[in-house]
């Protein structure tokens, strides 16, 4: 999981897409899905998805079975076109990691 999470902070590099200013404390705080009345889609994969989930997989605690992020991801990244496939690709990775992960839990 973690070279997924890797990949796509690389690839949101790569498009210009990673910030180098945290947004405000209030801006993490939003109760909505991804933060969408608060962050760009892309700041909250940055400021909340990575390093929630690197905080729980380095605490040893499960995955969120379904984080949804490609079908997401196809509708905010559609202006890149072509551009955001490695994007939706990384995504895709970090749904089906997530997804596995949290099956393995439940079974253990």
């Amino acid at each position: 999981m973690f070279n997924a999470l890797g990949e796509l902070e690389q690839v949101l590099r790569e498009l210009g897409l990673w910030s180098q200013t945290a947004p405000e404390d209030w801006r993490l705080e939003s109760q909505a899905p991804f933060c969408v009345d608060t962050l760009a889609f892309e700041q909250w994969l940055q400021w909340v998805l990575i390093p929630q989930i690197t905080m729980l997989i380095e605490q040893g605690r499960p995955l969120p079975g379904e984080c949804r992020l490609h079908p997401m991801g196809e509708q905010v990244f559609a202006h890149l076109g072509r551009r955001r496939e490695s994007l939706l690709a990384a995504l895709i990775s970090i749904d089906h990691l997530a997804a596995r992960w949290a099956e393995a839990v439940r079974q253990s």
